[in-house]
């Protein structure tokens, strides 16, 4: 599930990736508190990303398809590589919560330049009508110095 998300990212196939995520998907990229912590609570503190249910994401891949989105005017070339993935505590039959360790290398063609992101995330997939769909997603970017723009390509 998790390569099937990051290839889905890599081939720009957006709207298939959408539908990955239920519709009352929450979807979180936190800030940095300190060197330390990132934050905690996306509706009180600094997030990077956040969009509450899919429509937040929905709109975000609308605007980059739609090409009214500045900052995305030239996408990069991506490649998502997932490890380290494990079930986490609170699983069941129709929920699996999976942590995993990720990188993004991508290629910006119009500055050629290569950017790296890394860090770590949390899924939450639920069994709906015999399919496994996202119902939550955090990554916590680990290199959160950026001197570019991110996305939800990026990530």
């Amino acid at each position: 599930m998790l390569y099937r998300e990051a290839e889905l990212l890599d081939e720009r196939r957006w709207s298939d990736w959408i539908e990955l995520f239920l519709p009352d998907a929450e979807y979180w990229v936190p800030a940095w508190r300190d060197e330390d912590h990132p934050t905690s609570d996306p509706r009180a503190e600094l997030s990077l990303i956040y969009y509450a249910n899919r429509g937040g994401l929905e709109d975000r891949v609308w605007r980059v398809q739609s090409r009214r989105s500045v900052a995305s005017m030239v996408l990069p070339r991506t490649q998502h590589t997932i490890t380290n993935i494990r079930v986490a505590d609170g699983s069941g039959p129709d929920l699996l919560k999976l942590k995993s360790n990720w990188t993004t290398q991508q290629f910006l063609p119009k500055e050629k330049v290569v950017e790296v992101y890394f860090g770590h995330q949390e899924h939450e997939w639920r069994r709906v009508d015999g399919t496994w769909r996202i119902a939550r997603k955090k990554v916590v970017l680990l290199n959160d110095y950026l001197n570019a723009k991110l996305d939800f390509y990026s990530l």
